[in-house]
Order: C-alpha cells, then sequence, then structure tokens
C-alpha cells in the first residue's frame, strides 16, 4: 500500500520577510540632473552672445544642446541618461512659463496705434507666410511637423513661435531643431541682405522700418534691421513686430484646435481648445497694456524670459540626433529660403500700398 507523502498547505508555510523594492527617486530629484544641466548651457549661451553679440543667446543654446547630445568623449557621453527627464521637463514645461513671460513685451495700446491699414498688412502678411509655407513644406515632404514649426517661426516671431506651437503639437525634437536653425540662419541673411535693398528699393525710412518689422523673423534681428536706419525707423520695426508677436495667439490656438478634432483622445483626454499658457499670455498682455508694470520689472521679465527659453530650447536640442536631422536638410533648406522670400515681398507690397 502506497502512501501520499504529506505537504504542508499553503497556510502552514512559514512568512517569510518581504523584501524591500529599491527606493525610487522621487520625481522633483529626478529632475535635478537635467535642471542643473540645462543651468549651465543657459549660463554657456550667455556668455557666448557677449563674446558673439550677433549670435542671439537662443541660438547659442540650441547648438549647445544639439552638440552636447551628439559629441562624445570616448565611450563617455557628455548628458548622462539620468538628465534626460529635467531636459525633457525643460523642453515642455519650462517653455511654456517662458512663452507666457513673452507677453509682456506687448502693449496693445501700441499695436493699435499703428493704424488699421498696417494691421491689415500685418494680418496678410503672417496669414501668407504661414499657409504658404506649410503648403509648400508639405509639398515637398517634409517630414512631421517640420512645415507646421517652420510656417510658425517665419511667420510670427523666430524660435520663440517656434517653441510656443509646440507646446501643443508635443513635436519630435528634430522638427523643432530643424525649424529654429532655419529661422535662425534666415534672419541672419536679413541683417546682412536687408539693409543693402533699403534705398535701392525706393523706400523712406518709416517704409524701411515697417518693412524690417513685418518681415525679420526674430525681435532682436528686427532692432538689428531697423536701427541701421534711424531711431524714427527702429520704433516703426518694433511696433510692427509687435504686431505679428500678438498673433501667436491665435495661431497656437488654432493648432490645438486642429489636433483636437484630428487626433484621438489619450486616455479618454483632450487637448484644450486654448492652452493654458497661451491664457497666461493673453493675460500679460493685458498686464502689460494697463502700464502699471514698473519699467524695471520689465526689464528683469524679459531677461526670465530669455533664460528659460534658452533653457527650453536646450533641452529640446539635446535630444536630437544629427544623422537623422540630415536626411531631410536640403528639402527642409529650401522651404525656409522660400518663406523668406515669400514674407519679404508680400510686406514689401503690403507697405507701399499702406505709407
Amino acid at each position: 500500500m502506497t502512501t501520499t507523502p504529506y505537504r504542508p498547505s499553503a497556510t502552514e508555510l512559514p512568512s517569510l520577510p518581504e523584501q524591500p523594492l529599491p527606493e525610487q527617486p522621487r520625481p522633483v530629484v529626478r529632475l535635478l540632473p537635467g535642471l542643473a544641466a540645462a543651468a549651465l548651457a543657459v549660463c554657456a549661451a550667455l556668455a557666448v552672445n557677449r563674446l558673439l553679440p550677433s549670435l542671439a543667446v537662443l541660438t547659442a543654446a540650441v547648438v549647445l544642446g544639439v552638440a552636447a547630445a551628439n559629441l562624445r568623449c570616448g565611450r563617455l557621453r557628455l548628458l548622462p541618461a539620468a538628465t534626460r527627464p529635467g531636459l525633457e521637463f525643460a523642453g515642455r514645461r519650462v517653455m511654456r512659463a517662458g512663452v507666457v513671460l513673452l507677453g509682456l513685451k506687448l502693449a496693445l495700446g501700441d499695436v493699435l496705434g499703428l493704424g488699421w491699414p498696417t494691421l491689415a498688412v500685418v494680418v496678410a502678411v503672417v496669414a501668407a507666410t504661414f499657409f504658404g509655407t506649410r503648403w509648400l513644406g508639405h509639398r515637398l515632404g517634409l517630414p512631421g511637423d517640420q512645415p507646421l514649426l517652420i510656417a510658425a517661426g517665419f511667420s510670427i516671431c523666430g524660435a520663440s513661435a517656434v517653441a510656443a506651437v509646440n507646446g501643443v503639437t508635443e513635436s519630435e525634437d528634430d522638427d523643432v531643431v530643424t525649424a529654429v536653425a532655419l529661422v535662425t540662419l534666415c534672419g541672419s541673411l536679413a541683417i546682412a541682405v536687408l539693409p543693402l535693398l533699403h534705398h535701392p528699393l525706393g523706400l523712406t525710412d518709416l517704409q524701411f522700418g515697417r518693412w524690417a518689422g513685418a518681415s525679420v523673423h526674430d525681435v532682436g534681428q528686427v532692432v538689428a534691421v531697423g536701427q541701421t536706419a534711424g531711431p524714427a525707423a527702429l520704433a516703426q520695426a518694433v511696433v510692427v513686430k509687435l504686431m505679428r508677436v500678438a498673433l501667436l495667439a491665435p495661431i497656437v490656438a488654432g493648432t490645438a484646435l486642429v489636433r483636437r478634432r484630428s487626433r484621438p483622445a489619450v486616455s479618454g483626454r483632450r487637448p484644450a481648445v486654448v492652452p493654458l499658457f497661451v491664457v497666461g499670455f493673453l493675460a500679460m498682455v493685458a498686464l502689460r497694456s494697463t502700464g502699471a508694470v514698473p519699467a524695471g520689472w520689465l526689464a528683469a521679465a524679459a531677461r526670465l524670459d530669455e533664460v528659460l527659453l534658452a533653457a527650453a530650447l536646450f533641452g529640446l536640442g539635446s535630444a536630437v540626433d544629427v544623422r537623422r536631422l540630415v536626411r531631410t536638410g536640403g528639402r527642409a533648406l529650401l522651404v525656409g529660403l522660400a518663406s523668406w522670400l515669400l514674407i519679404a515681398t508680400v510686406a514689401y507690397a503690403g507697405v507701399r500700398l499702406t505709407t
């Protein structure tokens, strides 16, 4: 006769002490290495701008990000994996804070003082450049969101507009860096080329200032071009440029609405029709328009805004693979040059018709 060996039940087995899971760093702690790297990069970008004033801080930041991501010291990466969470946070969240502060550069009274004909020209220039660039980018087969981001940068305010639109699209970092590189290149060309065309095109100083404000991409580049024709031209250039900045809010909100309709909700959620940071941007515009903000505070806010956007663009640049970026470089360059020619031509025609 065989007997079944005795096996203790689960309740009779002695309980083993639970092994503690390895402690995970808290979310804030995980961000610190990347944020520290971004802070160092901003300091470096400011130093580069001081040595080379023609190289904007935002441009220097994104170049440093790309270089840090793609250069190696032997087998060691300049940016270890531990920096990634903080750099991604800078590229998304810090960028949105920078866009909010951008609104403090704009007062509605200055914009309305241009008069309705000039306002109509600015709207027409932005619309023609934005939609024309998007169409050409799609026709030439640019990948991802490159047509959209290039269109935003050229039509509104350069790298700041690219960053703002990316706030609702969350595009591939390669696409963002391509757009920033193109608006920087063509804006730099504008600094050299547009003053040479001032008198051959038969423009008065006032007309030249408005042409610069309506066609050059970044605010700093507008100042560099406008000042070549004197203080009156510079004042016109800056005010017209700020009118283009005001159109950032409808462009971003429209982009968010299109994305909301064309893409399914993720986890039952859809992006807001008007993103919170756009609301913040408009609130800062309203605050600036009251005239209640002291000049010293505005200057400090402008510097802080530059620092935040530089940190964000370094974060975006640090995720770029140069080899992948080069594959579409030729087509993207063609779109950028065509967009530059388009905005310069439409702006010139508008200025001649209204002044």
